[in-house]
């Protein structure tokens, strides 16, 4: 598999991380960030971050590795990690951010107003990219998509078999691919999406609920231009198992996805507003300051 390489520093111990992959990973950034003084980006690739000790090297590894003919920026956003995470990022080059504000939507919208570049790809840390992810959004973006968006696998491991996944996947990818026609703003995750940036800067991010700021962000954006579902190999990146783990295991998530399938209405009718729920809204902390350039 592609991503085998990577497997070395993701989903283990800072201890057990070899030096050579750490001076690697810090040459490419430096690299990049050196054609960054006479040329200015294309594209902005956005990590953000929250205690990803185990998983921010072999998402930036991935993310270097990348094969791309124009200039990119790599931006973390650094959610309020405990862990050794922004060390990490020192010992590795890379241009980060602190945001002291909890959540995807903050870490985002502070990604979002740093970003240099035309286009902007939001990464997750604890998920790996293949070889020409970055250049495939791209691609469908200056092609004239307002947004685009992928599918993405998980690791297989002593608790997810290969076959187990594949059928999870297959049928989880045959229900998105349905419900992507009326409502792509369900179908998008954050750690697979792209955008146009001066447009996504129009809409902004749903900063006070806990989750779902990715596919608000969609739906903001339908009236700027077209959403594009990406179904190709390129696009589609691989991520552990924390969110299968986190809501049962992979049976209690495939019985999640039938009792959803049985919702015709979330397949055959389109949706233009969105109402907050209680249980999904951060309450605000007037006080916090939220970014601050490392």
């Amino acid at each position: 598999m592609w991503y085998s390489k990577y497997l070395q520093v993701f989903n283990r111990p800072v201890t057990e991380f070899p030096h050579t992959v750490k001076q690697d990973i810090a040459n490419k950034i430096n690299k990049a960030n050196k054609r960054l003084e006479t040329e200015k980006p294309l594209c902005s690739v956005v990590a953000i971050a929250h205690n990803e000790e185990t998983h921010i090297l072999g998402c930036l590894w991935s993310l270097t590795d990348n094969i791309c003919d124009f200039p990119i920026e790599i931006i973390v956003v650094n959610n309020n990690s405990t862990d050794s995470t922004e060390q990490l990022l020192k010992d590795v080059g890379v241009t980060y951010y602190n945001e002291s504000r909890q959540s995807p939507g903050f870490a985002r919208q502070c990604g979002l107003d740093a970003a240099q570049g035309k286009y902007h790809i939001c990464i997750d840390s604890d998920t790996l990219y293949p070889p020409h992810y970055i250049a495939t959004h791209v691609k469908h973006l200056s092609n004239g998509a307002i947004c685009t968006y992928g599918l993405w696998s998980f690791i297989p491991d002593d608790r997810h078999s290969k076959l187990g996944l594949f059928f999870y996947e297959l049928f989880r990818d045959i229900y998105l691919s349905l419900q992507n026609f009326n409502r792509p703003e369900l179908v998008v995750r954050g750690m697979v999406l792209a955008f146009d940036t001066e447009a996504a800067r129009k809409v902004g991010y749903r900063t006070h609920i806990k989750r779902g700021e990715d596919g608000m962000m969609a739906l903001g954006l339908k009236k700027y231009g077209k959403l594009k579902m990406l179904k190709s190999r390129k696009a589609r990146a691989v991520t552990c198992n924390s969110t299968l783990d986190s809501k049962g295991g992979l049976m209690a998530n495939a019985w999640l996805r039938i009792k959803k399938a049985t919702n015709l209405k979330l397949l055959f009718t389109s949706q233009a507003e969105y109402k907050d729920q209680d249980y999904n809204i951060i309450k605000p902390k007037p006080d916090d300051e939220h970014k601050n350039k490392q």
